[in-house]
């Protein structure tokens, strides 16, 4: 499970879920964050605006904050946000769609725990992480980082696991379906001595990793992928992709 969601139509990570991430699910960020400011001031980034998009509780924020960055973050989830402004205070977020916000001038722009990998919709629209590769890019000043992680084409997934802590619990069942995974997610609560039951269905895209790179690369970043953020190994079947802006756009490639 990931940290954010991101959603055109029914919001995802409501209270209870988002109660479960914070408190259950947050290990990924904290893991990933060592590895994440590596990689920022290998690239010679070693201050000014980091955008996060689907910021999630605000465990990455933090890590930012703390290391000296601005920080601002993203994400639709109410309930998300409210962990992030605890977690983070000196990071200012927002609930946007990172499909429809506007993204500020920024050093680097992160989005960490399959973010991308979430469809803008039900039904994904033609083009989309086409139309947010050129948006970061225009963002990003020149030498800028954007670094995220995807789930990637491979053996198909289907399974059912399970997780539990104090108070809360979740059941959850993967299954893939062509270029689409599904998570159906249920949770249980413990409310004013009873538990809740809910209940969100995520659903994925699933890349493969040429045409993240076609793609990255016709909106005119350099790239390379790691199945690391410095040690810390991402799940099976994710990959980070490690994309700069060049200083000076390259021959023959066109913004819009």
């Amino acid at each position: 499970m990931r940290r954010s969601g991101d959603d055109d139509g029914d919001v995802m990570y409501q209270d209870d879920l988002a109660y479960i991430q914070h408190h259950g699910f947050s290990g990924f960020a904290t893991g990933a964050s060592s590895g994440l400011l590596a990689i920022l001031r290998r690239g010679g980034i070693t201050n000014g605006h980091v955008l996060d998009l689907g910021c999630g509780d605000g465990t990455w924020l933090r890590a930012l904050t703390d290391g000296g960055f601005a920080a601002s973050g993203i994400d639709q989830s109410a309930s998300l946000l409210r962990y992030a402004r605890s977690a983070a205070p000196a990071a200012t977020v927002k609930r946007q769609s990172l499909h429809r916000a506007a993204f500020p001038r920024c050093n680097a722009i992160t989005a960490v725990g399959e973010v991308l990998s979430y469809l803008p919709s039900r039904t994904a629209r033609p083009g989309a992480l086409r139309r947010l590769f050129r948006r970061a890019y225009a963002a990003l000043q020149p030498g800028g980082l954007f670094v995220f992680d995807l789930f990637v084409s491979g053996p198909p997934m289907s399974y059912r696991t399970w997780r539990s802590g104090p108070g809360w619990a979740v059941l959850i069942h993967v299954e893939e379906r062509g270029n689409r995974l599904f998570r159906h997610i249920i949770t249980f609560r413990s409310v004013r001595g009873r538990y809740r039951r809910g209940h969100e269905e995520h659903a994925l895209s699933v890349h493969t990793r040429a045409s993240v790179l076609s793609e990255l690369r016709r909106a005119g970043f350099v790239v390379r992928t790691s199945r690391r953020y410095g040690g810390f190994a991402l799940p099976v079947r994710r990959l980070a992709f490690i994309a700069r802006k060049p200083a000076r756009p390259p021959t023959g490639v066109h913004i819009r």
